[in-house]
């Protein structure tokens, strides 16, 4: 049951977030088996002064196109599910959206079931 959030410099177009959007759940689906229609997802755009992407750490050369990407998770992928979901995700948004790999930064954070409730005042999965 993942909580996707991303954010990125402001500017970006109504389709460049649709797709953005899709691009990371469609890599969720096949990376780390995420249901069908599981799409709770948020997209925040941030101006030059509310965002730094940390230049060049790491000898990674980011640019002002910089893409953060964090899904909070249930508890239990493998690190081969994790690996292939960071692989689908670049490789659909270089596909789809012209993103380089070198923007896009991923965190994943794992929770246990009862850490959701995704209505009705419900720990759903618990």
């Amino acid at each position: 049951m993942p909580l996707v959030r991303i954010s990125l410099r402001e500017g970006k177009s109504t389709e460049f977030h649709e797709t953005l959007m899709e691009q990371v759940y469609l890599a969720m689906r096949s990376g780390l088996g995420t249901p069908e229609n599981d799409r709770f997802a948020v997209i925040s755009e941030h101006g030059e002064s509310c965002y730094s992407n940390s230049g060049d750490f790491l000898g990674i050369d980011r640019s002002d196109d910089h893409i953060i990407i964090q899904a909070t998770v249930l508890a239990g992928r493998s690190v081969d599910q994790k690996k292939a979901f960071y692989a689908a995700v670049a490789e659909n948004l270089a596909t789809e959206l012209n993103v380089r790999g070198e923007d896009i930064f991923i965190s994943l954070l794992e929770v246990a079931k009862e850490d959701f409730s995704l209505g009705n005042g419900i720990a759903q999965f618990a």
